[in-house]
């Protein structure tokens, strides 16, 4: 796991030299500079946990410094300890008032430095703690339903909870990839640093590099200071690419560097960033016909899929659709302060027949809607608005978009079915369909089922 990196600001050049040095002995990853306005620039261009600014400088004075990183977005804001070789209290109260964890004279004992370092950081990692619960963010997403697909998903899930593997996850537009994603962050040993998301297809071109690498000022027209990217803003958690299908192959490139090194330049600079990152990510394409065409890198494909998680359409799982309905109903009425509302026979019906091109994303938009525009209790067949002509059993094909997909789809529903008559056990099911145990593996992980421990 990353180890916390901390900034010393001193205009002496022995400080900066001592303080680093113990530090660096203590496990963390320093880095020093001589002046207020180098402080502000190393901040805007790289993320650390604590700084440790002195006062009298040059320029800008160690509380005018101060006073500016407490402008910094809460979550990505530096504890801050000042350090003073002419402390006086009035200087103490007024660095404690703009936000300094602590206040300490020169000259400096290692212990007491190693000590209040270890102390603000502790105090940062709670201070994040409880803005998280503030936010909700504590909440694991959910993952709900109750059908073969979804509770082998889950099992998928917990087999890998512990794991830093690098994940895939395939599945059409509004299937809950996202969800799955967070999912798999909450699990992990990263679940307490940063969840970044990227979608790549809602990025220009020509700004998705910057995006996620950053820039240095003045490294494109409109470049007006030094941007941090969402690989840095997630050193020591996970960066979630959705939508991976869609980048161009020259950040293609630069991506598949940056996880093979764990390292990159942002544009325009000439040094490398290191990072500790768990890259998750999601695409509604087949990446293996993406392949063929020349769109997407092979040697990428496979450094992304080393653990890969298919998340099915909401058609392939009709048993959840009256669970689902169930819960987003709760949701919304309670949302919206609304009376509980309850679907009869016959509304569960409709939805069981309609084909779901949107998925439960689609599901979830159709029950706010209800909850909005019915005032009454009880919902029938006719208060559902939908298409009639996009009825499951009528068009029951129209879900696949080559014959890739139909070969796989089929592959996939018939393993799922011979592996729970065997109860998981991939011999007896290998057996059965008349493969070697190994094939049957490996065409298990390249279809995204999870053997059953």
């Amino acid at each position: 796991m990353k180890r916390d990196r901390i900034l010393v600001v001193d205009d002496e050049p022995g400080i900066r030299e001592s303080l680093t040095g113990v530090l660096e002995d203590e496990g963390y990853k320093c880095r020093a500079v001589a002046t207020g306005e180098e402080c502000l620039a190393e901040l805007r261009r790289n993320a650390y946990e604590l700084v440790l600014l002195d006062v009298w400088m040059p320029g800008i004075d160690g509380l005018e410094a101060l006073a500016r990183i407490q402008e910094i977005p809460f979550a990505e804001r530096p504890e801050v300890i000042i350090i003073s070789g002419h402390g006086t209290i009035e200087t103490a109260v007024r660095a404690t008032k703009l936000g300094a964890f602590d206040f300490i004279e020169k000259p400096l004992t290692i212990e007491k430095v190693a000590v209040i370092a270890k102390n603000a950081l502790h105090q940062r990692r709670l201070a994040l703690e409880i803005h998280r619960l503030k936010d909700g963010d504590d909440q694991q997403p959910r993952i709900i339903g109750q059908s073969v697909p979804m509770k082998a998903l889950r099992q998928q899930l917990t087999l890998m909870a512990g794991t830093n593997g690098r994940v895939l996850i395939y599945g059409e537009s509004g299937t809950g990839k996202e969800l799955v994603a967070h999912a798999i962050h909450a699990l992990s040993p990263r679940a307490s640093e940063p969840f970044v998301e990227v979608n790549c297809a809602a990025i220009p071109e020509d700004l998705i590099e910057s995006e996620l690498f950053g820039h240095r000022k003045g490294a494109f027209p409109g470049a007006a200071e030094d941007k941090i990217g969402k690989f840095q803003k997630a050193h020591g958690g996970s960066l979630f690419l959705d939508e991976v299908g869609d980048m161009s192959l020259k950040t293609q490139s630069k991506v598949l560097r940056s996880l093979d090194e764990q390292r990159f330049e942002p544009v325009g600079a000439s040094e490398s960033v290191q990072v500790d990152v768990r890259v998750v990510a999601a695409t509604n394409k087949n990446l293996q016909e993406e392949i063929e065409r020349g769109n997407f890198r092979e040697d990428l494909f496979y450094r992304l899929n080393v653990i890969p998680f298919y998340v099915p359409p909401l058609r392939d799982r009709r048993e959840d659709i009256a669970i689902l309905s169930d819960y987003f109903l709760r949701e919304f009425t309670t949302a919206y302060g609304r009376k509980p509302k309850e679907l009869t026979p016959e509304a569960y019906a409709t939805l069981q027949e309609y084909y779901w091109p949107g998925n439960v994303r689609e599901l979830r938009n159709l029950m706010e809607r209800i909850v909005i525009m019915n005032p009454q209790v009880r919902i029938d067949a006719r208060h559902i608005p939908l298409n009639v002509t996009r009825r499951m059993v009528e068009r029951p094909m129209d879900r696949f978009a080559s014959l890739a997909e139909v070969r796989e789809s089929a592959e996939r529903e018939y393993i799922l079915k011979k592996l729970e008559e065997t109860k998981g056990n991939v011999s007896r099911t290998a057996e059965l369909l008349g493969l070697e145990r190994s094939n049957l593996y490996r065409k298990m992980k390249t279809l995204g089922i999870a053997p059953k421990e």
